[in-house]
């Protein structure tokens, strides 16, 4: 992180109504607590976008691929049977083995799936009908404006008593959960109980607590990069960064692009059928 230097030159002192040596230093402390909120709220705000558009991906291509998984394992045991070769059985029993059922799945997905395990989506898709829509849950733009505003004015470093502290995070684990479902009404409601409460007093620090407090932003800092990279290099995250503005729409060019893949090797599998009962 970078503190913003003290400022240079022969100042006048104490005795001559200048600031206290230690000003320069809070000045620091603000500065680089702002610095790491605003931080926070890029890293939180990105966190949500990958969480929602990993949700997206996995409700309206799932399905997808789940059935290009199944067609494969077909098409590699009907060329077991056509060739009874060990090596084509052992392959096509791996694939099999790696769609089977996990125990007790019908009653965790609440019946979403149907005899053939094919979720509603994949049969509407696989048969022309429309598709219902995935559910929505991307936050608005006012729900992120709400929220940075909220995080920006109740962020826990901005406590310096245990008490206040532990008041924030509690409100803000609140604003973080209304955030990530894209709760707009709530955000306001928030808001609004905010604005009624206690704003604490910052009185003022020594310089060694001061020094303290900026070599622990530093570290928060660190682990926020850490958790942003991560968020980057994770292939939704990459997927994301590839249409910023139009999320969904690569959603749609990628399912496209599988439900061409279904078609070729449903196509496959008729003809290895068709010559294996020919």
């Amino acid at each position: 992180m970078t503190i913003p230097e003290p400022e240079e030159g022969g100042g006048a002192g104490p005795e001559d109504g200048a600031p206290r040596p230690e000003a320069r230093l809070e000045r620091a402390v603000r500065a680089a607590e702002q610095a790491l909120i605003e931080y926070e709220i890029a890293v939180e705000t990105f966190r949500v976008e990958v969480e929602n558009f990993s949700r997206l991906h996995e409700q309206k291509l799932g399905p997808l691929y789940a059935r290009l998984e199944e067609l494969d394992a077909r098409i590699l045991e009907a060329r077991a049977a056509r060739s009874g070769d060990p090596g084509d059985r052992r392959r096509a029993e791996e694939a099999r083995a790696r769609l089977a059922p996990i125990p007790g799945v019908e009653d965790l997905l609440h019946g979403w799936m149907d005899d053939s395990g094919l979720f509603p989506e994949a049969v509407a898709m696989l048969t022309d009908q429309a598709v219902r829509p995935p559910q929505r849950v991307r936050p608005s733009e006012e729900a992120r404006k709400l929220y940075r505003d909220l995080a920006r004015k109740a962020h826990p470093d901005l406590a310096q008593e245990e008490a206040d502290r532990q008041r924030r995070e509690e409100f803000i684990t609140r604003v973080n959960a209304a955030y990530a479902r894209g709760d707009e009404a709530e955000l306001r409601e928030l808001a609004e109980e905010w604005a009624k409460g206690p704003e604490p007093q910052r009185g003022p620090s020594r310089a060694e607590e001061l020094y303290a407090r900026l070599e622990w932003l530093a570290q928060r800092k660190e682990l926020l990069a850490l958790l942003a990279k991560e968020l980057e290099e994770s292939a939704i995250g990459h997927m994301l960064q590839l249409a910023p503005d139009d999320p969904d729409g690569l959603l749609d060019q990628i399912g496209q692009q599988l439900l061409t893949q279904v078609t070729e090797r449903e196509t496959e599998l008729a003809a290895l059928l068709g010559e294996a009962g020919g």
